[in-house]
């Protein structure tokens, strides 16, 4: 048996779950810094090695994730309601997956510009996952829970933001770019962004239902 083994054979059960939320927090704030990083980098052998990154970390995510779901199957004690870690880990997840697709869909296309909505689109989902972090983290001792609620107003705000950013660009786009291919293209890796954001959101009312019912 393995360090980790005995670690957590001897770990409360219910504490499991604080720990890989947690985890799956830090890696959404690391991805969502990795792809400010490659909007903002013209160079592509650069931008490529930021998003090859982007993808590990989805992968870890992802087994994360799993694990979450895992532990929802044979642990009886939980921290609060079973379904409401289900879709807390759903919605986490989630994030992963379009900041991912964001990436992805930008090396397919070969995106080479510099682009400022997409650049502030992708400060918004880093904005947002720094907050989910702090409140995801506040979760284990529910202590400061005025905290958590201030984190998701800042989410939501963060949200309309994003809308706002993603509406004013698809009506500039229609408005006044000729090239089909590029409004295809650059509508696309918005509304790819925009549905992040959107994912942040979502994690935020799942954080402010929990409070309701535990805090």
């Amino acid at each position: 048996m393995n360090f980790n083994s005995i670690f957590k054979f001897f770990l409360p059960q219910d504490k499991v779950f604080y720990i890989l939320f947690e985890k799956v927090s830090d890696t959404l704030e690391e991805m969502s810094t990795l792809l400010l990083e490659g909007v903002k980098d013209t160079n592509l052998d650069n931008r490529k090695r930021i998003f090859g990154r982007i993808a590990e970390l989805e992968h870890k995510n992802d087994s994360t994730t799993h694990q979450i779901y895992i532990e929802l199957g044979k642990n009886f004690i939980t921290p609060f309601d079973r379904e409401d870690i289900h879709i807390l880990a759903s919605t986490l997840d989630d994030i992963a997956d379009y900041i991912y697709g964001t990436s992805k869909k930008m090396g397919l296309y070969n995106y080479k510009e510099r682009n400022s909505r997409i650049i502030a689109l992708s400060e918004v989902i880093y904005k947002s996952t720094v907050e989910i972090k702090k409140a995801v983290h506040e979760l284990r001792s529910m202590k400061n829970t005025q905290y958590i609620k201030d984190a998701c107003v800042r989410i939501n705000s963060l949200e309309n933001e994003g809308d706002d950013i993603y509406d004013d660009t698809v009506a500039d786009l229609f408005q006044n770019e000729v090239d089909p291919r590029r409004i295809i293209i650059l509508k696309d890796i918005l509304h790819t962004l925009e549905t992040a954001a959107d994912k942040c959101e979502d994690v935020a009312n799942v954080l402010e239902s929990i409070l309701i019912k535990y805090a």
